[in-house]
């Protein structure tokens, strides 16, 4: 059954950041993802993981001038050294924190950028790509590239699943993954049943990612069939975590519904598989 990771960033906003480790514990999560860990110090977090027994499962590597509007610098030329010297900080914070998985954000490009320039910036972002995963590698951690939609992030380099398996493929290091969100993917192409069923059990997806869509709220509001979609991901064996990457309409916990279904969802199953384990012992 599929296991969820609060994304500390959008949920439980209504608490201070390192407030938002014991809410999500008391409500029943057991890991936890955010966007950038580095205005903490790493010990300070990784007590709060400790305090309320809860894993790190994903953060972002530094992306450049967030506050100014850059949205990674990864496919961009010229900062090559910007974007390794960011890898090797997300490291060490995921040494610190045991965390598995650090997402690597691409860039933005200009909208009228020639297929000339459309290239640098990938072979940059190829090169770049290489280089972290294979110092990730040997600290045990996977790099994860998302392809994200222009509706929220206009110009950002990565929009479509093809091409960020492309990317994975071409590179050829078995720790560099596709982050796939589910809301992003529904808006910019859908088809997300299967997508699930075509790139899951390719190996190359590493961390999904959830809301509803259109208004990144709950993932059981809007158009998704969330309940549907959580079967096909048990189906397909996927064994990794799934981040709750929304922003709640009212307050987090009162917006859980969703949660506590799924957690009895999976109390019955595990229930139906003893019994049926019960009754083959005394065959």
């Amino acid at each position: 059954m599929p296991r969820f990771a609060a994304n500390l960033s959008m949920m439980y906003t209504e608490h201070d950041f390192l407030d938002r480790f014991s809410a999500a514990s008391a409500d029943g999560f057991r890991a936890v993802e955010y966007l950038f860990p580095y205005a903490y110090d790493a010990t300070e977090l990784r007590r709060r993981l400790d305090d309320h027994g809860l894993r790190q499962v994903l953060f972002n590597a530094p992306p450049g001038d967030w506050d100014g509007g850059e949205r990674g610098t990864a496919a961009l030329p010229g900062r090559e050294k910007e974007t390794l010297d960011g890898i090797d900080r997300a490291l060490e914070y995921a040494a610190a924190l045991d965390c598995p998985r650090v997402h690597v954000m691409a860039g933005l490009v200009r909208p009228d950028a020639t297929p000339a320039e459309l290239s640098s910036h990938r072979d940059t972002y190829v090169g770049n790509l290489a280089r972290a995963a294979e110092r990730a590698a040997a600290a045990g951690v996977d790099i994860l590239i998302e392809p994200i939609n222009g509706r929220d992030m206009p110009g950002y380099f990565l929009s479509r699943q093809a091409d960020a398996h492309a990317v994975v493929r071409e590179v050829g290091a078995p720790n560099l993954k596709v982050q796939l969100d589910l809301y992003h993917c529904q808006i910019v192409e859908g088809d997300l049943t299967t997508t699930l069923r075509r790139d899951l059990p390719t190996g190359r997806v590493g961390h999904l990612q959830i809301a509803g869509v259109p208004d990144r709220h709950e993932p059981d509001e809007g158009e998704l069939d969330i309940r549907h979609l959580f079967g096909v991901i048990d189906e397909s064996g996927f064994e990794g975590w799934i981040g709750c990457e929304y922003v709640p309409r009212a307050g987090t916990s009162e917006g859980l519904g969703w949660f506590r279904n799924h957690r009895h969802d999976l109390e019955n199953h595990r229930h139906d598989e003893n019994h049926q384990n019960h009754r083959g012992d005394n065959a």
